[in-house]
């Protein structure tokens, strides 16, 4: 089993929401996926997407988008982005009858050697204080998260963290989120969210602190998945 991943994929099956206003790069971008995905993914293999999935706004107008990935090969566990608004709830998400996909959503996925665990994120708490509506969906992420994390806390398997957000503050600095994933023992984190030259400057990966850290927003990783194990 190879385990891959891939954030930002922003499909749009309705050509809405054109993409390349984050640079020529992003023309066709859905097409330059899908082809590398068929290319090295098999069926066995696991695919993690933390985000920014579908352009949709509703459940409904997603499906066609979601459909699309159920039908690519492998096992493939997704959480939410800040632009998934058609996110639904629990029962509304598996009612979709995907047959290939999971949605992280307050809980942990087990496959094989691994468990994977996480939540969207969000931007760090000193980034908001004053923004109380903020500084709120920022504490409700972290609870989240501690959810997650706990149904793997006892696990002997290779602990993978999936965010959306990535767990540093604009200076670079390990956040809260990140500061939950040592304290739970995580093995490997994986982010997106960030795009473009303005974006890709505040990426951080490498060990950090004993943790894998990867970003796989797609633009970052030129439209390939990226095999983390």
């Amino acid at each position: 089993m190879k385990i891959f991943a891939i954030g930002d994929l922003h499909f749009d099956h309705k050509n809405e929401k054109p993409m390349n206003i984050f640079g020529d790069n992003w023309i066709n971008h859905e097409g330059k996926i899908i082809k590398n995905w068929e290319n090295i993914v098999s069926k066995e293999d696991l695919v993690l997407v933390p985000g920014d999935i579908s352009w949709a706004t509703k459940l409904e107008d997603a499906k066609a988008d979601l459909l699309k990935i159920d039908e690519l090969p492998g096992i493939k566990i997704l959480g939410k982005g800040n632009h998934d608004y058609w996110w639904a709830t629990s029962n509304k998400l598996d009612m979709l009858g995907m047959k290939t996909i999971k949605f992280l959503k307050n809980n942990s996925y087990e496959y094989k050697d691994v468990i994977v665990c996480g939540t969207r994120g969000w931007d760090s708490m000193e980034e908001h204080s004053i923004e109380y509506s903020n500084e709120k969906i920022f504490l409700r992420e972290i609870n989240r998260f501690k959810i997650s994390l706990k149904q793997c806390n006892y696990s002997k398997k290779h602990k993978i963290a999936m965010l959306h957000f990535p767990p540093f503050s604009n200076d670079g600095e390990p956040n809260e989120f990140f500061s939950l994933m040592k304290d739970y023992e995580i093995n490997t984190c994986i982010y997106g969210h960030l795009h473009g030259e303005d974006g890709h400057k505040n990426i951080r990966e490498g060990i950090i602190d004993d943790i894998s850290v990867y970003c796989v927003s797609s633009d970052y990783i030129d439209f390939k998945l990226k095999r983390i194990m």
